[in-house]
């Protein structure tokens, strides 16, 4: 090995392609093995490090402050991902929830930490350690359709008030163990603390909201005020002598308001995602010392043990509390508990912050590494088979039959109006009929409209025949329409962003539906600059159809439609299946692919009220309902596709989990699917 490393150029692009290499291809390797990416990112790192291959070292400056980033921008992301509007809808049983799952570990850990022969300020930080928890199961119970049940929205409400205050308790250790310790000093950094959480959420909230509102849809800008917002949090924390990852944290939770679940914040996660954070876990396993870590596994057992138990115990006695307290099930007592069990975020950049400053021994911080390793696959494991038996919450199915753009049009509304764009004379022909069918069959029109792209430097000769060609596009289109027989009026548009040309055009002719072309959106680029459709999803203000047809629609008769639950999207989704089936008298098969371990009397009960709900629509289509049993939904969905003419799916906004990307099932299955395809967009909120 050292022969070969002779021969690499001594400059800092060989250690960064290996990093970006190792983040590419190990995750995946061991989310195969069932085991979860982050575990790969450490033990590549290991292997990358002084105990393995030797290629890099944690001392060196670049990987450094890979690493400081990282862990900053991941406490960030742990900040920007709580759903704040899932925490006020039931915030006194999230706060109950918070303050039992906070206080019982934290005391247990404590005491941990005093039996193991730590000092009272190193055993609080140990306590503030388990106190802490990741949703790292958010998407398994999302997949479930389970995450509107009562138990799993005071779960994920409580991870404000026990990340927050666990941070918080390492700010006051680290700030004790930093200087003499004295009653006066310690109400002075209690100011200076209360202080600058005050400036920061409120401060940082209030000057976000303004340049988002000054700045419009300048999505580079508000990406750079984001990124200096963090990092100025990140230095005010230092001034105050608080470790960085506090600023980090209260810094997302201070835009995640202000960024909404919009393409900013998708483009902050994604970066974080993409680079920074996996920086994080490999420097993670760059430190690790595998002596004497493997030290404490065998000569520490005692001191591992408790520690796990210890976390794990005290997590379960704090959902027993809450079980007995709100009445909550069984089912809800183990998946609230596996839930609220997974150390990944805050708990790993803690624990390294309480090594670094000589709070917490080696044996203990290698302990918190088998910690995370134990409690992140035993967590969603316990999530898996508990909460598929949860029931799907009764309140939103008895309210959604009747909530449908395409049943109850706006009171202001002149009629069913579909929005197409043309832009590709290739594709336009299967667009204009797709829109003509939808529209002839709500007794509506059709708004064919061009975007011509215009620069501040582009000349008046440039201009006229980019019109032109425009206005060339349009003829054709209106001529289709007409051999549609249904009514149809052109619209030609200047703007220099041909999304915002769309949606406005919308918004302005009061569109009920755009129909669009597919383009692309799973490329690098894409994904950091936003694609046409992605950006059109996030700007329109009704529901976006977005076509990749191999035969014209007319020809279209058996149509496949995944439903994973019953929420208001998955049902506009399913009438508008319903109503391009009705239109071109073809007849749908609803799909759901549900979990092994779901109860029988629970698919029985999702089968008879989907098929009510289809009983009652107006739209009359033959509809046949088919539930398979499986754990990869999108291995069913591509497998059953080719039998079908089109397949409809909803789009759904990725999320992450300890910082990692975690790619849902439409994303998994549009990569896949070589048959007909709509992608339903949701309208903008």
């Amino acid at each position: 090995m050292e022969n070969f490393l002779t021969f690499l150029p001594d400059t800092p692009l060989v250690p960064f392609t290996i990093l970006l290499v190792v983040i590419l291809t190990v995750p995946p390797i061991f989310e195969r093995m069932k085991l979860p990416g982050l575990v790969g990112l450490l033990v590549a790192g290991v292997i990358l490090g002084d105990h393995g291959l030797q290629i890099m070292t944690a001392d060196d400056e670049m990987m450094k402050l890979f690493a400081e980033i990282g862990k900053i921008y991941l406490m960030f992301v742990a900040g920007l991902e709580i759903d704040l509007a899932q925490f006020k809808k039931h915030k006194n049983r999230s706060l109950g929830f918070g303050l039992a799952t906070f206080i019982i570990p934290l005391i247990t850990g404590t005491l941990v930490g005093r039996l193991f022969g730590l000092g009272w300020n190193g055993s609080v930080l140990t306590g503030s350690l388990f106190a802490s928890h990741t949703i790292l199961a958010y998407p398994i119970v999302n997949r479930l359709g389970v995450v509107n049940n009562q138990a799993v929205t005071v779960t994920i409400g409580a991870t404000i008030f026990t990340d927050t205050a666990s941070l918080l308790v390492l700010a006051i250790c680290v700030s004790i163990h930093g200087g003499d310790f004295s009653a006066s000093s310690l109400v002075i950094q209690l100011l200076a603390l209360a202080m600058y959480v005050a400036a920061v959420l409120w401060g940082l909230d209030w000057a976000g909201k303004e340049y988002f509102q000054r700045t419009g849809d300048e999505e580079s800008n508000q990406f750079l005020f984001v990124l200096i917002a963090l990092l100025m949090a990140a230095v005010g924390a230092q001034i105050i002598n608080v470790d960085k990852i506090v600023g980090a944290f209260l810094a997302g939770l201070a835009v995640n308001d202000v960024v909404g679940r919009g393409p900013v914040q998708e483009k902050v996660e994604f970066v974080g995602a993409t680079m920074f954070i996996p920086f994080f876990f490999v420097g993670m396993g760059l430190i690790l010392d595998i002596p004497a870590f493997v030290e404490t596994l065998f000569s520490h057992f005692s001191l591992t043990l408790a520690v796990v138990a210890g976390l794990i115990g005290s997590k379960f006695l704090a959902a027993l509390v809450v079980k007995w307290l709100y009445r909550y099930s069984r089912d809800e007592l183990f998946t609230m508990w596996s839930l609220s069990m997974p150390q990944v975020a805050a708990t790993l950049a803690a624990a390294l912050v309480g090594y670094q400053v000589g709070l917490l021994p080696e044996s203990f911080f290698n302990t918190v590494i088998v910690l995370m390793i134990v409690t992140s696959i035993i967590g969603p494991v316990i999530t898996a088979r508990f909460a598929s038996r949860l029931p799907i919450p009764k309140a939103e199915i008895a309210s959604q039959t009747a909530v449908s753009v395409w049943e109850e049009p706006m009171a202001d509304s002149e009629g069913f109006t579909v929005l197409v764009p043309v832009n590709n004379p290739l594709t336009q022909r299967y667009l204009m009929e797709m829109g003509a069918m939808v529209a002839q069959h709500q007794h509506g029109k059709i708004a064919v409209l061009t975007v011509t792209p215009a620069h501040v430097h582009m000349d008046s000769q440039e201009l006229d025949l980019a019109l032109k060609l425009r206005k060339q596009l349009l003829g054709r289109a209106l001529q289709i329409s007409s051999e549609q027989m249904v009514e149809a009026y052109p619209i030609v548009r200047i703007d220099n962003n041909i999304a915002e040309g769309i949606s406005r055009t919308a918004r302005e002719q009061n569109a009920s539906l755009i129909v669009m072309g597919w383009g692309e959106t799973g490329s690098l680029r894409a994904r950091l600059f936003g694609s046409l459709v992605d950006d059109v999803f996030w700007s329109s203000h009704c529901p976006v159809a977005v076509i990749r047809l191999l035969d014209a629609p007319a020809n279209i008769r058996r149509i496949l439609v995944p439903v994973k639950n019953l929420s208001s999207p998955a049902l506009r989704t399913v009438l508008f299946a319903q109503m391009f089936a009705a239109a071109n008298g073809g007849t749908c098969t609803f799909l759901h692919v549900s979990d092994p371990k779901t109860p029988a009397p629970q698919v029985q009960e999702f089968e008879s009220e989907l098929a009510k709900i289809l009983s009652e629509s107006k739209f009359n289509s033959t509809s046949e309902i088919t539930t398979v049993r499986d754990d990869n939904p999108a291995e069913i969905i591509v497998t059953a596709a080719p039998s079908y003419d089109l397949v409809i799916l909803r789009s759904t906004r990725r999320r992450t989990a300890g910082g990692l990307a975690i790619s849902d099932v439409t994303t998994e299955c549009l990569g896949k699917l070589r048959s007909g395809l709509i992608l339903l967009g949701e309208p903008h909120s």
